[in-house]
């Protein structure tokens, strides 16, 4: 183990972030901000990482002080995507999922 993988907590590497013909890292496009826990933008990017979708996060207004000291953000997260993939996450985020009678959500 190096130190550049060296962390406090949970290590978490995502999916690697897609590059175009030339090497270069595709440009990220702003999905969505979340004010709610954390606990919400982890949710929400394993549901757009299990699609093959990588995510970028950042934590606006100092947001990486409480994340490193509290364990949380509490000004929220803002999540980006990579450009091409950012109408198949946002279809992911609007999509609405029913039950079928008799099905339990588990």
């Amino acid at each position: 183990m190096s130190l550049s993988d060296w962390s406090f907590g949970k290590s978490r590497k995502g999916l690697p972030w897609p590059h175009d013909r030339d090497g270069k890292p595709v440009p990220p496009a702003f999905l969505v901000h979340l004010n709610s826990t954390d606990l919400e933008g982890q949710i929400v990017v394993s549901m757009l990482e299990s699609a093959g979708i990588p995510v970028m996060t950042q934590y606006p207004n100092n947001g990486e002080f409480g994340q490193v000291i509290l364990g949380f953000s509490g000004t929220g997260v803002d999540l980006f995507v990579p450009e091409h993939l950012f109408e198949d996450a946002k279809g992911i985020l609007e999509a609405e999922y029913e039950l079928e009678e008799g099905e339990d959500f588990v």
